[in-house]
């Protein structure tokens, strides 16, 4: 398992400043940080302002979704979402398994073998994907391969694509963000018969971060695939995933997983100011 760890404080703060009266709006937000072998929240907790009710539940992907609506007038909605979290290490690499032992699974993974809504089939991946299936004996070395291509492939561009980019969108124009590099590489994985799914999360910036500094962060996003036991790699920087990373939510694409989601009924929307603020505090 890890060989070192972390503990991380997080703040997630999104403000949205409508340009009139909103007078109703149902929301849906995916803030607190899973629990997991690699991971432990010590402290999760979502504050919403207006102040509201708010309700809990685990959605279909293990998620925690904190669920509330607003029915009072308001001109401004704000959500901020407080963690502690500790990490540790990079975990070991699962057992050892063969492509037989990938197509086993077919079955009991089958909703992160499918295409999906931001990671169609698309013909070019496919066929790439067929190409280092058959170049490689072993899975984890054609995961590798795949992921090393989307890293080098793809030029990380802020605002080269919106959150309703396809990863075949990305993938043609070349350029994208952590959301566009996950969901070429889940396309080509589970072109090559390799369960796949979308983690999103954090990831601290600076791998020598000192205790107590606040730094600036944001939202990051890298995959699981299935090799005998799920297995993260994370094509945009081709760190390690291990005590920087959290993870806050899984499924089969950004879809299943966005950190805030909502209808409203008034005024309308411009874009939201979204802050991430991370400190190692151990």
């Amino acid at each position: 398992m890890a060989r070192s760890g972390w503990q991380l404080r997080i703040r997630h703060s999104t403000l949205y400043r409508y340009d009139g009266e909103v007078t109703a709006s149902y929301n849906e937000v995916r803030l607190s940080p899973m629990t997991t072998g690699r991971q432990v929240t010590l402290d999760a907790r979502v504050e919403v302002q207006p102040a509201t009710r708010m309700s809990r539940h685990h959605d279909y992907w293990g998620t925690l979704v904190y669920s509330f609506d607003l029915h009072q007038p308001h001109t401004e909605l704000q959500v901020v979402g407080r963690s502690v979290v500790e990490t540790s290490g990079a975990p070991n690499p699962g057992p050892e398994v063969d492509w037989a032992g990938v197509d086993r699974v077919s079955d009991r993974w089958s909703e992160f073998l499918l295409a999906s809504h931001f990671a169609p089939e698309d013909l070019e991946l496919v066929d790439y994907a067929s190409a280092v299936r058959h170049r490689f004996d072993d899975p984890r070395d054609a995961v590798r391969e795949a992921v090393e291509l989307v890293n080098g492939r793809l030029a990380y561009v802020r605002g080269s694509t919106s959150v309703s980019t396809t990863g075949p969108e990305a993938w043609r124009r070349g350029s994208g963000v952590c959301q566009d590099f996950a969901h070429i590489t889940i396309g080509i994985l589970r072109s090559m018969g390799i369960p796949a799914r979308y983690v999103s999360g954090y990831l601290h910036p600076s791998p020598e971060a000192p205790l107590g500094e606040e730094v600036v962060g944001e939202s990051h996003a890298w995959v699981e695939a299935w090799l005998g036991a799920w297995e993260p790699f994370d094509p945009t920087g081709l760190d390690p995933v291990a005590e920087r990373h959290v993870v806050v939510a899984r499924g089969r694409d950004y879809g299943d997983v966005p950190p805030f989601k909502g209808i409203f009924t008034g005024a309308a929307s411009p874009a939201p100011e979204v802050e991430v603020e991370l400190v190692r505090s151990a």
